[in-house]
């Protein structure tokens, strides 16, 4: 396909919002400017930048990556310390663990703190996101079956008020699961349980349902500036189809609207398929992997990068054994860790982004050097 530049075209058509205004701490920096929804295109000049990637329900852990970057108390409270930085998490938060819902309360709490303080918080969507929307929940930790049973007996508590249930269930999570523990312990045999759970989970995920509609609010692909962000990786095909259009089809999916037709059709090319924004690996896999040269590889990233006027990507989706690393002259980021209890239990690991300048943070007790720098640029 021919190459093209988004500086060198106009922005979609979508009317630009903004989503943090200037505040007095942050020095009189612009304001953070979002076109498209789901965003897709962001302007934050002047921001620091970090990322986070594959959760997977575990909260602990999330806690711990979220402090290690500077955005959150070290207490219980659940406040934003990040001023104007903008987060970014890359996806999979679901599956695996059984924080799940806590963890999607947590950051959307501190979004709304962030952005009084000039600051914002992104979350762009995985492929365990789109599979509980399918349906599938071959991955989903009894847990978290448990916390979907929880969570809408909460919901029904606050009197069906989703925003305050939403919203204040970071607060209230970890007594109701430890008075759940208490009283009992799942069992595969206890089949009356499961189907609870799995009913409760399928009418809150379902498309059209309201973690559902939480999720269709995030794309699959976001670019900041200089950077683009996605779970599993972006390719020339998905730049020609187009950015915007593929996180407003992924959002309409998960809302479930579609016209003239009872059941949303499926993305395909956002979230179907080996090549798919969030299940592509070309980029990740480890280079024993690989089926194809490093140099093609890296002429895919450069015709990917040229085509959406940006200078580096950053994705999750696989886990990285020697830790958050740069690939292909360090045009692409992969920072998923297996941080959960449920993937590697790994030390969580953080990229930062000053200056188009990228590097690694690390905790000063599981590593000689508190940060090990990496320079982008």
């Amino acid at each position: 396909m021919a190459a093209f530049s988004l500086n060198s075209l106009p922005f979609p058509p979508s009317k630009p919002r903004i989503v943090a205004e200037c505040s007095e701490s942050n020095g009189g920096l612009k304001p953070i400017v979002v076109r498209g929804n789901p965003p897709t295109f962001v302007s934050a000049p002047g921001r620091r930048i970090v990322a986070v990637g594959d959760l997977h329900g575990d909260l602990a852990q999330t806690r711990s990556a979220l402090e290690m970057a500077g955005v959150l108390s070290s207490d219980d409270r659940a406040l934003w310390t990040g001023g104007d930085t903008i987060l970014v998490q890359l996806g999979d938060i679901l599956d695996r663990g059984e924080d799940e819902i806590a963890i999607l309360s947590l950051l959307k709490s501190l979004n709304l703190q962030a952005k009084s303080k000039g600051g914002a918080v992104f979350q762009v969507n995985g492929n365990h996101e789109t599979m509980n929307v399918e349906g599938d929940f071959r991955y989903v930790d009894p847990g978290a079956f448990d916390e979907c049973i929880d969570f809408l007996e909460y919901l029904n508590d606050c009197q069906d008020n989703w925003e305050d249930a939403f919203l204040s269930w970071i607060n209230v999570s970890e007594g109701w699961k430890e008075e759940r523990t208490s009283q009992s312990h799942w069992s595969p045999w206890n089949i009356v349980k499961r189907q609870k759970g799995v009913s409760a989970r399928s009418s809150l995920f379902r498309p059209g349902g309201p973690l559902a509609c939480e999720l269709s609010h995030h794309p699959v692909v976001l670019q900041i500036d200089d950077w683009v962000f996605c779970h599993g990786g972006l390719l020339p095909h998905h730049v020609a189809y187009g950015v915007e259009r593929m996180n407003t089809e992924v959002g309409d999916w998960m809302q479930g609207f579609v016209e003239d037709s009872d059941t949303p059709d499926i993305p395909f090319i956002a979230i179907r398929g080996y090549d798919s924004v969030v299940w592509n690996r070309l980029y990740s896999r480890e280079s024993a992997q690989l089926k194809y040269q490093a140099c093609q590889i890296s002429s895919v990233v450069e015709e990917t990068l040229q085509a959406m006027g940006a200078k580096g990507m950053v994705v999750g989706h696989t886990p990285q054994s020697d830790g958050v690393n740069c690939k292909y002259n360090c045009k692409v980021w992969c920072i998923d860790v297996g941080m959960s209890s449920g993937v590697l239990n790994s030390r969580p690991e953080v990229l930062e982004i000053v200056d188009n300048k990228a590097r690694v943070l690390r905790n000063q007790r599981d590593y000689f050097n508190e940060i090990e720098l990496m320079d982008y640029l």
